[in-house]
This record gives structure tokens, sequence and C-alpha cells, in this order.
């Protein structure tokens, strides 16, 4: 049995994308970020990443078509949709169990990288004219959202494996 590569070598920016009818982030009992219909995109940045991999997500999630059109097909995007955005920093997306049951953090990006990284990802999906609301970086966050579908897309910046 082959053993899959280190994820040192796998760095990309990963997101876990729902398609909801509402999410909203609160910290210490106050709502910080709130959306109606859109998208809840939870956020991991790697050691390796770049604003290249930020530009790459940001574009391919603006552009997702996983929003039903008249017809029941999923053939529109967040924007078609006249959805928002709300974007959580998730470091924990890069727990790496596969030597034990706790996780290890080693391949996420330190806390300055993953802050730049992540503000350059919200700044990118503003940017395409979407309504983007925030967590609080490195806050304990408590997400709630309903989910539509259930839709859930998992992305990468890059495939390597």
């Amino acid at each position: 049995m082959t053993r899959p590569p280190p994820l040192a070598t796998l760095g990309a920016m990963r997101a876990v994308v729902q398609r909801v009818s509402q999410a909203s982030v609160t910290v210490e009992g106050r709502t910080v970020g709130a959306i109606g219909p859109g998208l809840l995109v939870l956020l991991g940045v790697s050691q390796t990443d770049a604003e290249a991999d930020a530009d790459y997500l940001a574009e391919k999630i603006a552009g997702l078509r996983i929003f039903e059109d008249a017809e029941g097909k999923m053939n529109l995007s967040v924007a078609d949709s006249g959805g928002a955005v709300l974007a959580v920093s998730q470091f924990t997306l890069y727990g790496d169990v596969r030597r034990g049951k706790r996780p290890s953090f080693d391949v996420a990006a330190g806390p300055e990288r993953a802050r730049e990284l992540y503000e350059c990802f919200v700044a990118r999906i503003r940017a395409t004219g979407l309504v983007c609301e925030t967590g609080k970086f490195r806050a304990m966050m408590s997400v709630s959202l309903t989910n539509e579908g259930p839709v859930t897309i998992l992305l990468d910046s890059t495939k390597n494996f």
C-alpha cells in the first residue's frame, strides 16, 4: 500500500464552499458577519500559498454555478442569484491526522502570512462586486448556517494529488 505524499508537498489554499440561505459568525456573543442567501467560504492557507492562490480561489468561487436557475438547474453564480459571501479563516483545514489522532497543523501558514492571504482573498471577492462579510481572524468564532441543497464544494488552488 502506497502512503500519500507529505502534506508539505501539497501546498494549496483550501476552501470549503457551502451554498446557504443564511450564515453568520459570532465572537463573544456579538455578530461580526452575516449574510442571507449566498456562499459560506471556510478558507485555509498553507505555508506555500501566494497571492496567486487567493486570486484563483476568489475567481473560481465568484463564478461557481451552484445556484438554481428558473428550470431548477445549477446554472447561476452567487452574483447571478443576488447572493453574498461570508468568508471565514479556518486553519484547521490543514489538520493532518495521518500519524495519530491529534491533528498536526505544521503545513498551515503562520498567523501573519495567513491573515495577509485571507485579506487578499476577501479583497479579491469584493473586487468582483460581491458583498463579502467576514469572521474575525484568530478569534474563537461560532459559525451558524443553513446549507441549502445541501451543496458543499471542496476547492484547492492546485491539485497535486
